[in-house]
């Protein structure tokens, strides 16, 4: 759509959400929300097809530093509690009819087996299996993962959004598991925007106030053994995860398509920084689920000039946040298309 075409577009999505039989910015946020949500869809009367979450799981070699509040196994124990449905995501999919997809793109063990390619799962989950390896190396001694493993994970997040939305899906909501992953946003985010490395370091899973000092010192000689200004995808490939590197494909391919990128928490929206350096725009074409309570996650959302949908103190991960947004859009998409306007309800408008 042209630059024309979408300024025309929100001003008819405008007219039409203070035609509505309510005092102009009654809705709130929401008013924004469906204007923005038509604007994604190109339409003014969006309505919301099978929504498709996925969720990419993968290890990471600086776990084994002791980053994370929990131990290195949890990332393949929680696949296996996916696919069994005990997850919060299965419940909140389950909940909200979402179409659960878990991607392994990287856990140690290789805990399901099998053949690549999807295959139905318990508790309503697929699970697709694109392993780019047995997690990422430990960026403290080399790079996570190489260049050619960096952009087959580009390519594999790209052509599993293309699947998903050739089943007729508009509104994708994406989530990722990994112990040790906020460790590798938090590197990539102070590369990326030069932020000091203290601000960008949070708690994770949930480290006491002497794990948190450990894991910045972690990532500070780890940030320091490439000590050059360097490309995003460089900086990805040094410091990035295999789950990451598949969110930014998956971001970048869904930016060119008529959908709703609904975003998670601190991981994804640093996925999403990534993505945005590669592809001006992509913040506007997301929607931006909450904010969580790592600790540069409201500084990120303020970068992109993103105001949250929710504010929970939630930090778990694995698309939670993204799944309990979606009422949110259900319900803006539908008031914009279903409420009746003054003209034909018979209503008097303001000043009548």
């Amino acid at each position: 759509m042209s630059a024309e075409s979408e300024a025309g577009l929100e001003a008819r999505l405008r007219q039409r959400m203070d035609r509505l039989t309510k005092p102009r910015g009654a809705l709130g946020v929401l008013e924004g929300l469906s204007v923005q949500v038509g604007l994604l869809l190109g339409t003014e009367a969006p309505v919301l097809r099978a929504p498709q979450m996925l969720v990419f799981a993968a290890d990471h070699g600086i776990a084994q530093a002791g980053v994370s509040a929990y131990p290195p196994e949890v990332t393949a124990q929680m696949l296996v509690n996916y696919v069994a449905g005990g997850a919060a995501i299965n419940v909140l999919a389950r909940q909200h009819s979402l179409a659960l997809t878990v991607v392994d793109a990287g856990v140690r063990g290789d805990p399901m087996g099998g053949p690549e390619g999807t295959r139905a799962a318990g508790g309503g989950v697929s699970l697709l299996r694109h392993r780019l390896g047995e997690g990422t190396r430990d960026f403290r001694y080399q790079p996570a993962m190489t260049s050619g493993q960096c952009h087959a994970a580009l390519l594999a997040g790209r052509g599993i959004v293309r699947a998903c939305l050739e089943r007729g899906g508009n509104v994708l909501l994406l989530g990722e598991m990994g112990i040790g992953n906020t460790a590798s946003a938090a590197v990539l985010l102070h590369r990326l925007l030069g932020w000091p490395l203290q601000a960008c370091v949070g708690r994770g899973t949930g480290l006491d106030d002497a794990g948190l000092a450990h894991k910045l010192r972690v990532l500070t000689e780890a940030s320091a053994r490439c000590p050059a200004p360097l490309e995003p995808l460089d900086t990805l490939a040094e410091f990035g995860g295999f789950e990451i590197a598949m969110l930014v494909g998956a971001i970048l391919e869904a930016a060119t398509r008529p959908c709703v990128i609904v975003i998670d928490g601190f991981t994804v929206s640093v996925a999403a920084l990534l993505a945005a350096q590669l592809q001006p725009g992509v913040p506007g074409r997301c929607v931006f689920s909450h904010c969580s309570a790592e600790r540069a996650h409201r500084q990120l959302l303020d970068h992109f000039g993103a105001t949250p949908l929710l504010d929970l103190g939630m930090r778990l991960g694995e698309g939670s946040g993204a799944a309990m947004a979606y009422p949110l859009l259900q319900s803006s998409a539908c008031l914009l298309v279903e409420m009746a306007s003054f003209e034909s309800a018979g209503v008097s408008g303001r000043g009548a």
